[in-house]
């Protein structure tokens, strides 16, 4: 057998393999290369995802109400009582040194208040001030701030009542990074990420730490940075995928070329989530630290700063609500972190660990406090804005509700109707509703409209209930603007029979059952008299009774049958404190509204409501009407209020309708028009009258408020005169059922009573009697001097024709 023996030569490639290993290559490197495009074209779609959302709309913020503020100057009417209670809803602290903000110390009648300051809009800031006023008699006698005020006047920034939230459900307060408390990011960084401000948004080291950790067995720790968790939260989710760390990764690099290292801090804060308040999530430390202390940011101390960065790792691990000590061990843990790194002292740090939580039991933040009034704004606002503005725009809406205000008419509706819930089986499922306004503005300050839940029912605009006597004032006030009337001319309250236009007929009687012939007109408005409002009304017609309620700023559909004289008409209490509006005003009528401005995020002021006032009626007609109204309160079905103090002049009107089912009052002081309705849902029988069910709860409402008088100077078109009641004939003081009130200078009376011409007479007589007896004197006078006595003729003659220049009824109306 030969044997093999290799060969020294090489071998050779042949052609064939040469061209297979060039394929191969060109196939790696085309591979290598489309990999490289796909990779860049996937880079730039995740920059694109990067940059788009962080330069545009990075949340959806929702809206935030507030109420009016409370504005602060030498004479305002403010006491003890209405500061305490602001100081509480903004959740002021009691502290002598009052060196922080929100922080306040009272000394005797001497309040010293440090304020938060307030942003209405870009160029209406209130910056933070420390406050001294002192209160006297009810009112502020000297007042004195830190900060220059040009209008003397200084305010004390609005309480939050609500706000309109996104559909999806997130609730954030947006902060910058300057409103920041510098505790609080060292806490953040010395906790989530010591190299955040060296890593370029990836930590090498910190990956390789969190996998020899989880490899170790030692504790479980993610090796993501603030930028990756700022990543996962704002583009990604929370899938434990290769995947989506690997974007996590891709991003966080991407972000941190694009944009500075605050930059990203910032979006973090206000991006992460902190917990849960029923179905909406709190996003960022501005929101948190308002849901968990009821407080803002920079008035929280260390400890409390320490356990929401905590809070980071687990919301719902960490929550010092349901896991305290959880809570407090987090916390702990975080302080520990900032004295390693040197942010705090050891004596910080003693005393911080020995802190309690701090934690408020439940958290105002978030909670609609006035839901009623919230739902009054809500609509006011659906009908200018679309509801996805509303909801994410962010935008600030300064309302017209005065929170002290609105308390008192949630504690009068409580108590109120829980003494009338518990009288009896009628009364037990008893509602109520309430509105109250500013009449020469229009500014709604306060509503009770549902229960003690929100059921989206809110009675204050959606019931409408028939209104009964509320109206009988426009009747009257007809009759005495076509001058056929004054305010002591006898009206008939005889049995009236009304045929209407199906041929039945309809006969009202008086609620007394009990007929009163013929009384003032006055008088049967303050006692309420159905018949003599409906013979007065229809003798006008009820074509202008409607046109009468046009003017007043009804807008509802009113029916034309006669009972609509008596209130048979579906009005709702915000109806009806538009009506008594215009009567508290002199005849003048300003939209009843709730908001003042909004103002988006950018501190531009969208939309701010000026007067928008327009004469109704008359000013004479408005002032007889008040003046009838006054008599309600001081002889008629509302004189319990005069309790109230009989120098307010308290104008209103009781309401009653049939069977009793719904009871109202309406009226007004010189500072609150306020509208009270009590019946039920169902529409049954209550058994009380406006004067027994509404009444109280008007009473005790305003009695709570500090009041003003009702004080309408007479217009020009007005003159004071003495008249007979019962018949509005002229009178005189002496006669016996004289009344002096006023009269429409173009209407005054053409007859005078039996009594006044008597006196008339009399008079007259005595002063020609007089005046003879002083021109006899006078001619004896001359003729003891020697000088000539004037033809007696002659003077007769020029008096006489003195006196035939004036007719009898305009010498008569001058001594009358």
């Amino acid at each position: 057998m030969q044997k093999f023996t290799p060969s020294r030569h090489p071998i050779t490639s042949t052609p064939a393999n040469t061209q297979r290993g060039l394929v191969f290559s060109t196939i790696l490197l085309l591979i290598v290369i489309v990999g490289m495009v796909l990779l860049a074209l996937y880079l730039v779609k995740l920059d694109r995802t990067i940059t788009h959302k962080f330069e545009g709309k990075r949340w959806d913020i929702p809206a935030k109400v507030y109420s009016q503020p409370l504005e602060l100057y030498q004479g305002a009417n403010v006491d003890n009582d209405t500061i305490k209670k602001w100081l509480e809803l903004l959740n002021y602290q009691s502290n002598k040194s009052y060196e922080r903000t929100g922080s306040f110390h009272k000394s005797g009648s001497t309040y010293y208040i440090h304020t938060r300051g307030f942003t209405y809009s870009a160029n209406d800031i209130d910056p933070e001030q420390v406050i001294k006023l002192s209160i006297s008699g009810g009112e502020i006698k000297s007042i004195q701030s830190t900060q220059q005020s040009k209008t003397g006047i200084i305010r004390l920034e609005p309480v939050s009542i609500g706000g309109i939230y996104p559909d999806n459900n997130e609730d954030r307060m947006v902060v910058s990074l300057d409103d920041v408390p510098q505790p609080l990011i060292d806490a953040l960084i010395s906790t989530e990420d010591r190299g955040f401000y060296e890593h370029k948004g990836v930590s090498i080291r910190g990956i390789g730490r969190a996998v020899v950790n989880n490899f170790t067995g030692g504790s479980r720790q993610g090796g993501s940075t603030i930028t990756q968790q700022l990543i996962k939260n704002f583009y990604l989710n929370s899938d434990r995928t290769l995947k989506r760390k690997a974007n996590e990764a891709l991003m966080a690099v991407l972000l941190e070329l694009h944009y500075s290292k605050d930059e990203i801090l910032q979006a973090y804060l206000n991006e992460i989530y902190l917990g849960q308040n029923g179905k909406r999530s709190i996003n960022g430390f501005g929101l948190a630290s308002q849901f968990y202390f009821n407080k803002p940011l920079n008035e929280l101390r260390v400890d409390q700063q320490a356990l929401l960065v905590g809070m980071a790792k687990g919301p719902s691990v960490y929550n010092p609500r349901r896991h305290p000590e959880a809570a407090k061990d987090r916390r702990n843990t975080v302080l520990n972190n900032m004295l390693v790194l040197g942010k705090i002292s050891q004596e910080d740090y003693d005393a911080a660990i020995k802190k309690p939580l701090g934690v408020v039991d439940k958290a105002k933040e978030g909670k609609n406090l006035f839901p009623d009034f919230l739902d009054m704004v809500k609509r006011e606002l659906n009908n200018v804005y679309y509801a996805d503005d509303l909801k994410n725009e962010g935008l600030t809406i300064i309302s017209t509700l005065n929170p002290v205000t609105q308390l008192a008419a949630d504690n009068a509706v409580e108590k109120k109707l829980g003494e009338l819930r518990r009288r009896g089986s009628k009364t037990k499922d008893l509602q109520a509703a309430l509105v109250s306004a500013n009449p020469e503005t229009g500014e709604l300050v306060a509503v009770v409209g549902s229960g003690s839940e929100f059921t989206g029912f809110n009675r204050a605009v959606d019931a409408k209930r028939q209104v009964g006597s509320l109206l009988k004032p426009v009747i009257y006030m007809t009759a005495l603007e076509s001058g056929r009337y004054n305010l002591a001319s006898s009206v008939d309250d005889s049995p009236i029979t009304v045929e209407l236009s199906d041929g039945k007929t309809w006969t009202p009687k008086n609620y007394d059952q009990r007929d009163h012939g013929f009384v003032p007109l006055s008088t049967a408005l303050a006692k309420s008299y159905n018949q003599a409002a409906v013979r007065m009304g229809m003798e006008f017609g009820v074509d202008t009774f409607v046109r009468q309620l046009r003017r007043l700023g009804v807008k509802e559909e009113i029916p034309s049958y006669p009972s609509v004289l008596l209130g048979s008409v579906n009005l709702s209490p915000m109806d009806m404190l538009g009506v008594y509006q215009v009567f508290a005003t002199g005849g003048f009528r300003t939209p009843i509204h709730s908001i003042r401005t909004v103002i988006d995020n950018q501190g531009r002021i969208l939309q701010r409501t000026g007067l928008n006032t327009k004469r109704s009626i008359p000013p004479e007609t408005n002032f007889l009407v008040n003046y009838a109204l006054q008599g309600v309160v001081k002889d008629g079905t509302a004189k319990r209020i005069q309790s109230l103090g009989s120098n307010l002049n308290l104008a209103g009107k009781t309401g009653t309708t049939n069977d009793y089912r719904d009871a109202w009052f309406a009226g007004y002081s010189g500072n609150y028009v306020s509208v009270v309705w009590v019946g039920r849902d169902d529409n049954k029988s209550i058994g009380l009258s406006g004067g027994s069910g509404a009444l109280p709860v008007w009473e005790d409402y305003m009695r709570r408020l500090k009041l003003t008088p009702v004080s309408m100077p007479a217009p020009e078109g007005i003159e004071w005169l003495w008249l007979e009641n019962n018949s509005g004939k002229l009178s005189n003081e002496r006669c016996p059922n004289a009344r002096y009130l006023p009269v429409l200078a173009n209407y005054l009376p053409r007859e005078a009573s039996s009594c006044a011409l008597d006196i008339y007479q009399q008079d007259r007589a005595r002063e020609q009697m007089a005046w003879q007896q002083e021109q006899n004197r006078i001619n004896r006078q001359r003729q003891q001097e020697g000088l000539e006595i004037p033809n007696s003729a002659v003077i007769d003659e020029n008096n006489g024709s003195e006196r035939q220049a004036d007719t009898w009824y305009e010498r008569a109306l001058e001594w009358f």
